[in-house]
């Protein structure tokens, strides 16, 4: 009976589903940071490549979501919840951490609506855990509506008997996972499309452009809330309504289940669109188109402070350079500026067509960061006469150029620096820390001090010492588990005594031992909790998908003041990496080797970069020590976001910023923190190597 009236309700959705397409479209997030009614999800996905970061909830539960659209059908996110709760993986006042996943594999059109597939919290304790199947259809410009199946929470209010389990008996049950089970959590639920499903659905009216009407009827009945009186349940009804208070930012506002008021905020934003305007930064040198009559070349030497200055004044460093023949002329750099090498070459070229005799026709270019030359790229003088203006001009110059690994030093005649060996600055810092332990958000700020000496290109002594002004409770000590170092977790404990600290304090030296051979050697105060010496070295051809590293440590744990003291544990780490390029900017990588604490096992990444700079990425390490001795989350895993600090100032820049969100930092996995390591160093400046429209600022 209750199959039959399943089938009966699934006919006259479909019946209700078939309606007229429009373009108009809900794309706005619910309560749990996804796009969504109001605490139920919909079919819709966001733009591709949108971030969406979402604080909200009611009395009962507090989240913060973190939502990343990988691609134009698939979605991830991570959440932070505060839960209300006697019973189940937390107790009163705990914080929950959860991963979820969906994919729509149904895209709207005239006579289908969007559907989608998701998983919540299938990564974590499991308490917030659901699966559904969702679809989506658009009635109006201004009406669309949604009505889904759900499993777990979903499936917990006015549940019927699961069809699935007609296939097989497993599916016709949910165990209610044991808590010695779900403690720790981090963990496969493995309780997918289980037990009892639910129908939810609802409706969205556009009443304007900025304001949304929402209702829904909810599948989740909070079973355990309601049980243990944390929730007053009296209906399945939500209302509520989402205000675009400005492109890029939404309020939610919601009546729950009959008792509860809740308040969301979601801020959007796009990896694709700048929030600047470029162009800011100084307009290139036009290209000198020579006459037809090549008188014979002048010498260069005369001219060499000339150009020294004029590529200074462009941002970038001249380094060495050669003439051969009088007609090729080989140039090393380095670009201090712009965030693209491809940018920078165009600006290299394009000054050399202005400053060189007429009877220079090629030009080497060999991009160098750290000391370290990355390749050398031919161009011919002629294409950049003919082609500076023509429409796909970009496109044609890496076409004709010829790009191959950087060719020795030898030959070339060095050019004095200019700049001063020894630099510093004095300012202040800022630090967010997100989700450590249960302090969902803490700030840490105050001055520190930059110093940095460049004895040559390649060999670079840096530090920072700072002063915190933040005023924290002292922190006990945390006893060691079993035989896990305590490498990470006595984090806490580092510079709470609120004196300066020495943050790093390094000498680094990178080199080229031999052809796609690049290695690097730093020595001191590596990090903030871990000093010693560190070496690496890395194979990556300037044409090639694939590189291979390998790096060695020996590192001591440092004291807590962060001065020059060490305590009196030491290890031997190292890895051996493999990275690969795909298409669409995405990038993997695997270390296996050895970690911090001793223990051994491999890390998995894989990231999604963008022309423009920003890089958002997941990654996750297994190691052999097991998760009840790993401790709260199982096993080391987290989001990576690398924003460009260009994308949002306008001008050209090679900072930026790197935003590590871990669902909880503990000490199995964990890897010394060293600056400068070889790969993303060498692969931004392969431009032959980069997948997608890098050469395409060649112009800028």
């Amino acid at each position: 009976m209750q199959i039959r009236h399943m089938m009966a309700s699934g006919t006259a959705i479909i019946a209700l589903l078939a309606g007229t397409h429009a373009v108009a479209q809900d794309r706005s997030y619910n309560l749990y940071g996804v796009p969504g009614l109001i605490d139920t999800p919909n079919a819709r996905s966001a733009p591709d490549a949108e971030i969406a970061a979402t604080v909200g909830g009611f009395v009962l539960q507090q989240r913060g979501s973190f939502t990343f659209q990988l691609l134009p059908n698939l979605s991830g996110t991570f959440r932070y919840s505060g839960i209300d709760q006697e019973d189940g993986p937390g107790t009163d006042g705990t914080f929950d951490r959860s991963f979820d996943l969906r994919y729509r594999f149904i895209e709207e059109t005239d006579l289908l609506p969007d559907v989608a597939v998701g998983l919540q919290d299938f990564l974590g304790t499991g308490d917030l855990s659901a699966e559904y199947i969702v679809a989506t259809k658009t009635l109006t410009d201004q009406i669309d509506v949604t009505a889904g199946l759900g499993w777990g929470r979903l499936g917990s209010r006015n549940g019927f008997d699961n069809p699935l389990g007609a296939l097989d008996p497993f599916f016709e049950t949910r165990p209610i996972r044991d808590k010695s089970e779900y403690q720790e959590g981090g963990t496969i639920t493995g309780q997918f499309f289980r037990g009892d499903m639910g129908v939810f659905g609802g409706v969205t009216y556009r009443y304007s452009d900025k304001l949304t009407l929402k209702a829904e009827y909810s599948s989740d009945g909070y079973v355990r809330e309601t049980d243990n009186g944390t929730l007053d349940n009296r209906s399945p009804i939500n209302v509520g309504l989402n205000y675009t208070y400005r492109p890029g930012l939404d309020v939610q506002l919601a009546y729950l289940y009959g008792s509860e008021l809740a308040a969301g905020a979601t801020l959007t934003l796009n990896p694709r669109t700048r929030l600047a305007p470029g162009g800011r930064e100084t307009a290139p040198t036009p290209v000198r188109v020579r006459p037809n009559d090549l008188s014979a070349a002048t010498s260069w030497g005369t001219d060499e402070q000339t150009l020294i200055q004029t590529l200074k004044d462009a941002g970038i460093t001249l380094n060495g350079y050669d003439v051969t023949s009088d007609t090729v002329a080989r140039v090393r750099y380095t670009n201090d500026t712009f965030r693209s090498e491809a940018q920078a070459m165009g600006r290299v070229a394009r000054i050399l067509s202005a400053e060189l005799p007429a009877a220079v026709e090629t030009f080497v270019l060999e991009p160098q960061q750290r000391g370290i030359p990355l390749q050398a790229t031919t161009i011919q003088r002629r294409d950049l006469e003919t082609l500076e203006n023509r429409a796909q001009g970009a496109a044609l110059i890496a076409q004709n150029s010829v790009t191959t690994d950087a060719q020795p030093g030898t030959g070339l005649t060095y050019t004095l620096d200019t700049e001063p060996a020894f630099t510093w600055g004095l300012g202040p810092y800022a630090k967010l820390i997100v989700f450590n332990g249960d302090a969902p958000v803490q700030i840490d700020g105050g001055i520190e001090l930059k110093a940095k000496y460049t004895f040559a290109p390649n060999i670079i002594a840096k530090g920072v010492i700072r002063q915190s002004l933040r005023d924290l409770p002292l922190a006990d000590e945390t006893e060691n588990e079993d035989d896990l170092q305590n490498v990470r977790t006595d984090g806490r404990l580092y510079g709470q005594d609120g004196n300066p600290v020495i943050q790093t304090l390094t000498l680094a030296h990178y080199g080229r031992p031999s052809t796609d051979l690049y290695s690097r050697v730093t020595a001191g105060y590596l990090e903030d909790q871990h000093g010693g010496i560190s070496s690496e070295l890395l194979w990556k051809p300037v044409d090639s998908r694939l590189a291979v590293g390998a790096e060695l440590n020996y590192t001591a744990q440092r004291d807590y003041d962060q001065l020059f003291g060490f305590q009196d544990y030491d290890v031997v780490t190292g890895h051996l990496s493999g990275y690969y390029s795909f298409d669409n900017g995405f990038h993997a990588q695997v270390d296996v080797g050895r970690y911090l604490a001793g223990d051994w096992g491999a890390t998995f990444g894989l990231d999604r970069e963008f022309d423009n700079g920003w890089r958002v990425g997941a990654y996750f390490t297994l190691t052999d020590v097991p998760f009840e001795e790993f401790g709260e989350g199982s096993f080391d895993k987290g989001i990576r976001i690398t924003v460009p600090n260009d994308f949002f100032l306008g001008n050209a820049t090679r900072d930026k910023v790197t935003t590590n969100l871990q669902s909880l930092q503990r000490d199995g996995g964990a890897r010394i923190n060293v600056d400068g390591r070889l790969y993303d160093i060498v692969r931004d400046g392969h431009t032959a190597g980069r997948f997608g429209d890098t050469f395409g600022r060649f112009w800028r």
